[in-house]
């Protein structure tokens, strides 16, 4: 049975000029991508996720930590954005202002076709080198792990902020600009307790936007949310779209 979506959301939604969204763990479970401690099966049970994800565990074992994350390469490579991801294209081609900004890693938003966005965390699919911080999509192969870098020889990395690393502070600035200045703020699949993104949609409020939240499981933001709403986002994106006139053309592609 389908949640009922209050009258006043698509309201505000159909009035909206400038709104941001923010999108978490959640949304990408949907599709299948097993969340970050969920991953860590067969061989990789043995170790501890916060203990790969580190600068330090890459000094240490480079080698390891370039043959875990080709390994969550080639779990994500199993799934696909899901409807969520496609409706969220559709809100950013109806929208005079929109801004998407993504706790994820695995590149989805991207795939689907969302391109005013911001990956706080990085992508995975992306590779840069470890000493100068550039992002590289070329190196010769060899039987060395992790590869070299083509510029310097130093070794490269995935393009992901690790555990002690700072998020960029362009990509934060832009972030929490677009939140302070936004009609509407819509938060979906994440849990609102992660730093810094957790503080965006209550900046939002307190600047005296909306706050939408879509997510199976009340969580710290359910709270103050104007409205929040208890479902799985590949199910209640979808059907706020389609109760606005917009286009839905990545939606009906997405199911054919």
């Amino acid at each position: 049975m389908s949640l009922q979506i209050p009258d006043d959301l698509i309201t505000t939604l159909a009035a909206a000029e400038r709104v941001v969204v923010l999108t978490g763990a959640g949304i990408s479970a949907e599709s299948g991508v097993p969340t970050f401690r969920e991953a860590q099966t067969g061989l990789w049970a043995q170790y501890d996720p916060r203990e790969l994800a580190t600068p330090q565990a890459f000094a240490r074992n480079p080698r390891l930590v370039w043959e875990w994350y080709a390994w969550r390469r080639k779990l994500i490579q199993q799934a696909k954005p899901n409807l969520a991801h496609h409706a969220l294209v559709d809100l950013e081609q109806a929208l005079p202002t929109f801004l998407l900004v993504t706790q994820n890693i695995d590149g989805f938003h991207w795939l689907a076709g969302s391109r005013d966005m911001i990956e706080l965390h990085g992508n995975i699919a992306r590779t840069r080198c470890y000493e100068e911080g550039h992002v590289v999509s070329w190196w010769e192969e060899t039987d060395e792990l992790p590869p070299r870098c083509p510029h310097c020889g130093g070794p490269l990395r995935p393009d992901v902020v690790w555990f002690g690393e700072g998020i960029s502070e362009q990509a934060l600035r832009s972030a929490f600009d677009a939140a302070a200045a936004c009609d509407l703020f819509i938060s979906v699949g994440t849990s609102a307790m992660v730093q810094p993104a957790a503080g965006l949609p209550l900046l939002a409020k307190r600047m005296g936007a909306r706050v939408l939240e879509i997510n199976p499981a009340q969580t710290a933001l359910s709270v103050i949310a104007d409205w929040s709403l208890q479902d799985k986002a590949s199910n209640l994106l979808p059907q706020l779209v389609r109760r606005l006139d917009f286009p839905t053309n990545a939606i009906d592609g997405a199911e054919q």
